[in-house]
Formats: C-alpha cells, structure tokens, sequence
C-alpha cells in the first residue's frame, strides 16, 4: 500500500528495546575513530586560518544563510594539508569568556566517530573565536529534504540519516556530551561518501548557563520554553521533530504533527513523495519513535541508545552506499577502473595527485614544441630555462607559492608553450584553495593540447573543489575516454 495509507493507533506504542541487532554493515555506529586517521584536536594561529579560507573570502563561505549568518562558515585548506576544512567564525560576543571557549572546544576536540564532522581544532586570539572542523562536501539535510533539485531523498536514505543521527548522540552521551544545541536538519551534513554526519559545532554551548536554542519556538522542547535550559532529554526532543522532517519533507511544528498523528490524518503528515516506496508497517514504526520522542514529559522520552535500537531493524538497502542512494554520484560510480590519476582527482587526493605530476613529469610536453634546440645560446632563454628550474625545484619540495612564482615567470616570458607548466600551476593553486585560478589553468592545459586526458582530469579536480560535482563527473568521463591507459577497458 501507498505511504500515505498506513494506519496508526497512538495508543499501541510499545516500549523502546535497547536489545535489537543492527544491519551488519551499519552496527558501528560511529565509534570506530581507528578508520577516521584525523590529527589530535589542536590550536590554530589565526594567520593559519587566514590564509585556509582567502582571508575569509566571501567566496569561500559555505553557511546556508551566506554573510547574514550570526556565525558564518567558510571552507578552507591548511597549509601542507590536503585536507579541506570548515572554519566556523563567532560573532564578537559569542564567547566572552576565552578559557570557557579554550575548555569547551578542547573537549569536543577529543571525540572521534564517523558519525560525527569531527573538531579538528580552534583559534582565540583577540576577540576572534573560530572553530576547525572536518569540511562536508555535500552539504545539509535541509538542502536535500526541503530544497532538492534533481530527486527527492529516498526512504531508504532517511532511514539511514535517522539511524546515523540516533548513534551520533548516543556515541556522544556515552562521552560524556549528552547536551546538543539547537538540532535541526542543518546541523546534519554529508560527507564525501554522502554519508550523513552531525556537525560538531552543535555540541558547543554558548553561554555557561547553556542557554542556546535559536530555532523557531514552535519547535523547541516544552522544558526549554518554561525554563531556558537544555537537558539531554531535549536533545531527543529535537531528533523527534528531525524524524517528522524526514517523513513529511516538510518542517512541521510537533504540536500540530501529533494532532494529525492521533486524529489518523496521514495524508497531511507524510510527503506524497514517497507514496508506494515503503509499508504500513514502517512508517507506523517511524511515527511510534517519532511520538514518543516528542512526549511533553521529558521523563517519558526514550534515550538515544533505545531510539538506535529501534531504528536499526527498519534500515532498507544496506547494501548499497549512500552516495547510490542519494543520486549524487550515480555517473561517476559508472566510470569503472578509474586510472590513479583518475581515481586522485575524483577524491580530490591532492597528494596524490602530486605524487602523479612528479612521475610523469613532461611527458605530456612531447611533440608541443621543438623550438629550444637552436635558442638554447640565448642568455634570456637560459634565464627562463633556470625559472622553470626553480618551479620544478619547489613543485617538488611542495613549496607551492615559489612554484606558482617561478610558473608564473615562465609562462609570462612567452618563451615556450608548456601544457604541463600549467597542470603543475593549477595543483598549485588548488593546495592554495584558489579553485577558478585552478581551473584556468587546467582548461589552457587543454587549449594547448586538446587530446591530453591529464589536462581534463585536473578540470575535474578543479570543478569538485569548487563544488561544481556534475560538471566534474561529466569532465572525469571524458578524460577516461582520451586517457591512453584506460583503452580497451
């Protein structure tokens, strides 16, 4: 039957059981930090963080409500680091106190889950307050419930976001951090393998009276209205109203969701997205967990480890990842047997990538120009020969902006067209998180020489970092079919 058909009977919950097996692959639930390989939690210069983001580029800001944000997020990229980072910037009064922000962060910075977009670090200096987190490429739960383009977020999928979310909190109440503040669906992100992830940030209060919910008040814990404080039977509170959002794929206040749940109204409830893609039985399921997590009593809410318990049995299509589930990377996972250059540049594995342009050098060169055989006695041309020298020199010792310096000279002087030079200059300046310099440089590289696939693997590299993933994914295939390893694959 149809989704919008199921019946409920409100009084018919039965308890939550804290016994119940997960799906194989799912069981983890976040706690294994052994495949997470993140950096100890430490503290950043704010020079370091910077230079990470463009000075705090406009450009680089990634909060869903831009420059008008209170807090404002931007993406960046540390130094020496291929790792892609989200730099969380307080506004001036957020944090009066420095050595309560220096506490608070530095013990959020020691959980580690896969459940979680981990803290990596923070910086206080002045009046700055900036929080360091891992960087989540595809973006919030909001976008992809309330404001998707392509396809609606299948059950299966949120399913799956429920399940992630319950162990993230259960993973942090068995630390020690049961409080989250202010949990709605823009605090959970997805990851490069679209899984989904709760954002750290959430985790850090506010004020030391913990006073920090921001959300419409119509969504906010009964408890919290009478008393201003966050408990940790709030927190499921919040993940209930999560669980009507991805029923519905609409933001329905819990008032009004329980009177539709108890006067039978369904149809109103669920969204007619997802008519015929899941059971009576489920969705009965998901509006029992959804109900007693919104009970007014905060005594009578269950706690994160009997909601993951419940959810674990519901999960559909274990198998197959969330990047399938999602539609976001159904072409790339088309493109089989992928180079290493390939499969670098599709992670966007910038050592990697390095590693690569170091090996083959300027093999890519051969047949573009023969014109130094006879202008080698030219002293300006042996000037230029030691530049592109120098660049070599600091490309390999991942001097970045020497390279960049010493590219930038040759290539100006005219002297020689290099389509390599400029794949070189474009790695560069994407370890310097300068993105459309990047694909510049990559689409000149092509210009030079249309039939290099190397040239186009770097534009793909380039547009993933500028988030541009579909022209990406279109770019990486046509590179696979000039790439002379991959013939006859």
């Amino acid at each position: 039957m149809g989704a919008r058909c199921f019946y409920f009977s409100f009084c018919g919950w039965s308890s939550l059981k804290s016994n119940d097996t997960h799906p194989s692959d799912l069981e983890n639930g976040g706690g294994d930090s052994d495949k997470l390989k993140l950096p100890a939690f430490r503290e950043y210069k704010l020079d370091q963080l910077k230079a990470a983001t463009g000075g705090f580029s406009v450009d680089n800001i990634v909060s869903e409500h831009g420059e008008k944000a209170p807090n404002v997020v931007y993406k960046g990229k540390l130094e020496d680091d291929d790792r892609l980072i989200a730099v969380k910037r307080f506004n001036k009064s957020a944090w009066p106190d420095t050595r309560q922000f220096l506490d608070e962060a530095k013990a959020v910075g020691q959980l580690r889950s896969l459940r979680l977009a981990n803290l990596l670090g923070c910086c206080c200096e002045g009046n700055e307050r900036l929080l360091v987190a891992e960087f989540m490429p595809h973006e919030t739960l909001s976008k992809h419930l309330f404001h998707w383009e392509t396809q609606p977020l299948k059950w299966a999928m949120r399913l799956r976001v429920a399940l992630y979310l319950a162990q993230a909190l259960d993973y942090c109440s068995t630390k020690g951090r049961s409080l989250y503040h202010d949990l709605n669906a823009y605090r959970v992100l997805f990851d490069q393998d679209c899984n989904p992830r709760l954002s750290c940030f959430g985790l850090m209060k506010n004020s030391r009276d913990g006073k920090s919910y921001s959300t419409n008040l119509a969504f906010t814990p009964p408890e919290y209205m009478r008393t201003g404080r966050v408990i940790a039977e709030s927190v499921i509170y919040s993940f209930g109203t999560i669980l009507l959002d991805l029923l519905s794929g609409k933001h329905i206040p819990p008032s009004h969701a329980l009177d539709l749940i108890k006067g039978k109204n369904f149809q109103m409830l669920t969204d007619s997205c997802l008519e015929g893609h899941f059971t009576n039985d489920d969705g009965t399921e998901l509006v029992r967990i959804a109900s007693r997590c919104l009970q007014y009593e905060p005594r009578e809410r269950p706690n994160a480890k009997s909601v993951v318990a419940a959810l674990s049995p519901l999960q559909k299509q274990t198998d197959i990842s969330s990047l399938v589930l999602m539609g976001i990377n159904d072409e790339a996972t088309q493109i089989s047997n992928l180079s290493p250059l390939g499969d670098a540049c599709s992670r966007l594995d910038l050592t990697a990538i390095h590693e690569i342009l170091e090996k083959i050098g300027y093999s890519g060169d051969e047949g573009v120009t023969d014109e130094l055989s006879f202008q080698m006695w030219t002293s300006q041309l042996q000037d230029t020969l030691n530049g592109k020298k120098r660049g070599d020199n600091a490309f390999r010792a991942k001097d970045f902006n020497t390279a960049i310096e010493s590219y930038t000279s040759f290539i100006e002087s005219g002297t020689m067209v290099s389509p390599t030079m400029y794949v070189r200059r474009c790695l560069c300046y994407l370890m310097n998180n300068k993105g459309q310099e990047a694909l510049g440089d990559a689409m000149q590289a092509q210009v030079i020489s249309p039939d290099w696939s190397i040239a186009l693997y770097l534009q793909a590299a380039a547009l993933f970092s500028l988030g541009m993933d579909n022209d990406a994914r279109e770019t990486l295939k046509d590179a696979v079919s000039l790439d002379p390893e991959m013939k006859g694959n």
